[in-house]
């Protein structure tokens, strides 16, 4: 690409297959590559008009971009984008998403950093809890990547593979997190349809997305 295709209104006239082959094309060191603004990429992503293959590699393009020094880490896109882009997405898009053990990680840290940012204190009140995430088809202990959110003094921090005692383990599939954790799903409806397990206390694991103001797509 020349440096005017990478101007937001070139991009925003790309269709998703155009915007896959262009980011493919882009050298992540090329000066022009600083133009580009990631939230008029994500206006160009539309799921349903991209095959699985192409959906991850366009996750992946922008990855690799992100990692060559370009401002397009997934950080800075809106959350409203990144919502409808997940909203969009089928099962299997998001599937092949996390077979990527690169892509899996840098975007479900993503999503658990966000939800640190969207954390409603006037809502915590004096709640203290701990709360364990196993997402399965992970790398981690028994197949799992493990998050632990701990929700003290009106604020929440959450770190991978955390070892203090938890209120409440939920363990489900990435595909049911992301959908919840962009306001896409509820727990108590994943919960009765078996999509997510709770260890511990049943009522405050079905309540705890109500401490974040979840982004809507």
């Amino acid at each position: 690409m020349t440096n005017t295709d990478l101007g937001p209104e070139a991009i925003a006239k790309l269709s998703p297959k155009e915007l896959l082959a262009a980011l493919e094309s882009i050298d992540p060191t090329d000066p022009a590559v600083k133009d580009i603004d990631i939230d008029v990429i994500a206006r160009g992503i539309d799921p349903k008009k991209l095959g699985k293959a192409e959906f991850v590699g366009l996750l992946g393009s922008i990855t690799r971009l992100a990692e060559g020094g370009a401002d397009l880490d997934l950080s800075r896109m809106d959350p409203k984008n990144f919502a409808r882009i997940i909203s969009r997405a089928s099962k299997d898009q998001i599937e092949g998403v996390m077979e990527q053990p690169k892509l899996r990680g840098r975007i479900l840290d993503e999503v658990f950093r966000r939800m640190e940012v969207h954390f409603r204190t006037d809502r915590a009140g004096s709640t203290k809890a701990v709360v364990h995430f196993r997402l399965t088809g992970g790398a981690g202990e028994g197949g799992y990547d493990r998050y632990q959110a701990v929700i003290a003094d009106a604020q929440c921090s959450i770190t991978r593979d955390g070892t203090e005692e938890p209120r409440a383990s939920v363990t489900l599939a990435p595909v049911e997190f992301l959908k919840l954790a962009t306001g896409n799903a509820s727990a108590p409806v994943l919960f009765m349809t078996g999509k997510l397990k709770v260890k511990g206390d049943l009522g405050f694991a079905a309540g705890f997305m109500s401490l974040f103001d979840i982004p809507k797509a």
